[in-house]
């Protein structure tokens, strides 16, 4: 990913653009085991919100449900005015989108053929890429800086650039909510910050954005409002700096902490130690 592509802005805000997500009483259980236990959880509209908290917390789980890829046992979530767990699927579709972690694709497939596949929603179910579609699927491509790869199979791409691939598809699909599930996997040090920064780019455009993170500086970076989990029940939220503290990251993963500030944002600098 590059800073330096000037492609056209392939996420404009839309109609229902700036709307919070509210989840309220999120509840889902595997077997007898509860994984997320009671969620409330306000996401700013027309913000980058982390998700954060150790493996096991329900991260994962929590953004499925909110997808619509697992059904919550309990609970709800409403995009605005809308109530997102019951909205028609096509209807969810052009407002959300979910980038999941490193799916492979089941079948062989182009880069530029697996971007449109994000095109979907917005069309009817006969009528076959438009040439605004592919113009479209080819600028989202620029901005994650994959133009040069719209012809190769997604088979033969690195880990992180196939999570670029992802991401390009779930920004064809034009989101006003866009969801992400551990974003940064497979990305180097560079990409991961020129995701995060994109990430801010679209918050800018009016999307509102909640991103599943395991690195905390990266977070306290990136995100304007955090949600931090820790065994299925949110434990805080807010600005970095209120939910980031020491006492609050020994207590949620097992490791001291020492909250410094950053030279040159401002933003929390967390100095790690066991």
């Amino acid at each position: 990913m590059t800073s330096t592509t000037q492609v056209p802005r392939a996420v404009p805000a839309a109609p229902h653009a700036g709307a919070t997500l509210e989840v309220t009483g999120a509840t889902w259980s595997v077997g007898e085991t509860l994984v997320i236990d009671g969620i409330d959880c306000t996401v700013p509209a027309g913000a980058v919100s982390g998700l954060l908290g150790p493996n096991g917390s329900g991260k994962s789980s929590l953004l499925r449900g909110l997808a619509g890829v697992q059904r919550l046992d309990d609970g709800g979530a409403t995009f605005g005015s809308a109530d997102l767990l019951r909205m028609p699927r096509r209807e969810r579709a052009r407002r959300l989108a979910f980038v999941e972690q490193d799916a492979a694709p089941d079948r062989p497939v182009t880069v530029l053929d697996a971007v449109l596949l994000g095109r979907i929603p917005h069309r009817s179910v006969l009528a076959g890429d438009s040439a605004h579609d592919r113009g479209l699927a080819r600028a989202v491509l620029g901005r994650v800086g994959l133009a040069a790869l719209a012809d190769r199979q997604v088979a033969t791409l690195s880990g992180g650039e196939r999570q670029r691939v992802h991401l390009a598809r779930a920004l064809a699909q034009e989101p006003t909510l866009l969801l992400l599930d551990e974003p940064t996997n497979h990305l180097d040090v560079g990409a991961q910050l020129s995701l995060l920064a994109l990430l801010r780019d679209l918050a800018a455009d009016g999307v509102t954005v909640l991103t599943a993170l395991h690195d905390l500086n990266l977070a306290a970076a990136a995100c304007d409002h955090l949600v931090l989990l820790s065994r299925g029940r949110v434990v805080a939220a807010g600005p970095a700096h209120d939910v980031l503290t020491a006492e609050r990251v020994h207590e949620v993963y097992g490791v001291r902490c020492d909250v410094l500030v950053h030279p040159r944002t401002g933003r929390p600098l967390l100095a790690l130690s066991e």
